[in-house]
């Protein structure tokens, strides 16, 4: 969600803050701020516009510390007094990511010691707090303060009477501690400082660290001295360039044959090692358990599919937000599986903590980021190779965690005897081929535009598949109605007779994914249900189905038909459908409005 770029060098800070600023707008958000130490004293701008604005306020700033933010609102509405970062009185500024559960206890208690509140956040609770622990020492003060912190946070502090110093602080929100060569940084996106950085370190729950521009001292929950591992800063080159494309979307849609190929990266054997399994974890798994949220619990839902006919393992998928609030049933015999994009999805992050804490310690991460707290918790882990994915509406990272979950269900149906050498070698050339068959599939585009134009005009669609396709229709709902904002709802095939079925009209477009697969026949008969209400079809098909189009019917078929790895390839049209209804339709399609990229609040 919010984003936080914190630094201390020996030069001109400013343009490095809004840049590292500027990298982190597709997180999401709906205000920004800066604040520097200059002449003794602490300088803020806010606004409510992009960064670009925010841009034009700093023109001719200058500081060697700084700390800068983009917000999205939780307490408070989006508006300037809102906006970070928070003031105490003119001495200490402070930005923040997360939500403080005690915020109101707090607010009363700096209230009756004569603190005065202009906003509405309980990121200005942080802020008082710390200004009244403060005795000549901020690492000291803001070690005080997070003790008496209750939930989420990620911070970075400032304090007039300090020149040159930035702390900052995280518990349940990611914080990561940036080298340069002058100087020292820290983020919640180690993308924001590629550039100024060339080293990073991820921190750890608790930490506190102070930089200034030639050293750093950092301390642990336990408020003991403590060391984290350095890392080489990717070097994010092109990722964060449009190239001929018109939104960050519509480049990362058609990036997704390479991801996939990345994703495989020379894969030769279907092996436990590619999920870090060295000790054997995998092999007595008695049941599976993915916990996910959103475009990623789409992605479990068709791998429940595909470990349950490979592998012959019983799964259950569970909205990771849900999991953790009811009274499961514990199995230490489990393997617990949370995919993200980002590996620090609040819900998903906690839900795994949970079942770790019920006993179901058999845990693999499959995310996109390699030092995300995901994949530094979870005792197996896959790394996505999709790059950099900025568009808030996610494509590329859920074909990548698609590929992950069919290696894995590979994997496990291999060491329970269901996966014979042919098999294997049949299934590895099917996802070799892959990249080739995405690409048939993103030729469709111009013909997907025709569709988009007569979306514009629709309020309302329904999508419909059946089987390992329904999680799809799921998806391309979703992606319609996260950037179209055209209401949208996606239903198995068969469950038209018992409820659906009473929305169609003709002003009622129905989205179908309907693959030559066994489920055909029975799919066909519920398109005839469709027209017989005067429903107007929009098909996604392939080779051999005989679905042709006339009146009432549009059909868009892909060169053939993919079996098992159908799934991967029938998403990208979705994709295209959604992407171009919303330009269509003049949308911000790659930041649409109350939603962000990486979701760290509960």
């Amino acid at each position: 969600m919010c984003g936080i770029v914190g630094a201390a060098a020996q030069h001109d800070i400013v343009p490095t803050l809004l840049e590292g600023l500027q990298r982190l707008e597709y997180r999401g958000y709906d205000s920004c701020g800066l604040a520097v130490q200059k002449d003794g004293g602490i300088s803020r701008l806010r606004t409510t516009q992009r960064v670009a604005d925010l841009r034009v306020q700093a023109e001719g700033l200058q500081a060697v510390t700084g700390i800068c933010h983009t917000r999205w609102a939780t307490h408070g509405a989006p508006a300037t007094h809102n906006a970070h970062p928070m003031i105490s009185r003119d001495q200490v500024a402070l930005v923040h990511n997360g939500i403080i559960e005690n915020h109101d206890e707090l607010r009363a208690e700096l209230r009756a010691a004569g603190y005065a509140f202009d906003s509405q956040t309980d990121t200005e609770v942080i802020a008082h707090l710390i200004h009244s622990l403060y005795a000549g020492d901020l690492f000291a003060a803001v070690r005080q303060a997070v003790r008496r912190l209750r939930g989420a946070y990620a911070i970075a502090v400032l304090h007039a009477g300090e020149p040159g110093v930035v702390v900052g602080a995280r518990a349940g929100n990611p914080l990561v501690l940036g080298q340069g060569s002058d100087g020292f940084y820290i983020a919640s996106d180690a993308l924001a400082l590629a550039g100024a950085a060339h080293q990073v370190a991820y921190l750890e729950e608790g930490d506190v660290v102070c930089i200034t521009a030639g050293a750093f001292r950092l301390v642990d929950a336990a408020d003991q001295p403590a060391l984290r591992d350095w890392r080489p800063l990717e070097a994010y080159s092109g990722a964060t360039e449009l190239g001929p494309y018109r939104h960050y979307m519509q480049k990362e849609i058609f990036e997704q044959p390479r991801a996939v190929a990345d994703t495989l990266g020379g894969i030769e054997h279907i092996d436990p090692a590619l999920f870090g399994d060295s000790a054997g974890t995998l092999a007595g798994v008695r049941r599976v358990l993915i916990l996910a949220c959103g475009t990623s619990s789409y992605a479990g839902a068709v791998a429940r599919h595909w470990i349950e006919a490979l592998a012959r393992i019983p799964v259950d998928v569970e909205t990771a937000s849900e999991y953790r609030t009811r009274d499961s049933v514990p199995d230490p015999e489990t393997l617990v599986i949370g995919v993200s994009q980002s590996g620090e999805t609040a819900d998903t992050l906690s839900a795994l903590r949970h079942a770790r804490a019920l006993g179901m310690t058999r845990q693999l991460a499959i995310c996109n980021v390699a030092g995300s707290a995901m994949m530094r918790e979870a005792s197996l882990r896959f790394l996505t190779h999709a790059g950099v994915e900025i568009g808030v509406a996610s494509t590329k990272a859920f074909t990548t965690q698609l590929v992950a979950l069919f290696l894995l269900a590979l994997v496990l149906a291999k060491q329970r005897g269901r996966l014979d050498a042919q098999a294997e070698r049949d299934h590895l050339q099917a996802l070799r081929h892959l990249p080739v068959a995405l690409q048939a599939a993103l030729a469709t585009e111009p013909q997907i535009i025709a569709w988009a134009e007569a979306f514009t005009r629709k309020n309302n669609a329904l999508f419909l598949g059946r089987g390992m396709h329904f999680p799809i229709a799921q998806e391309g709902a979703l992606k319609l109605k996260e950037i179209s904002y055209i209401h949208a709802e996606a239903y198995p095939a068969g469950e038209l007779k018992h409820g659906p079925l009473a929305l169609v009209t003709d002003e009622m477009p129905v989205v179908t994914v309907a693959p030559n697969d066994v489920l055909l026949d029975k799919l066909k008969s519920n398109l005839q249900e469709v027209r017989a209400r005067g429903g107007e079809l929009y098909v996604f098909t392939d080779a051999g189905t005989r679905i042709e189009a006339s009146p009432g019917v549009h059909a868009i078929r892909l060169p053939e038909h993919y079996g098992l790895l159908s799934p991967i390839v029938h998403v990208v049209p979705l994709q295209l459908l959604a992407y171009h209804t919303a330009v269509a339709r003049g949308t911000d399609v790659d930041k649409p409005r109350n939603l962000a990229k990486s979701v760290t609040v509960e």
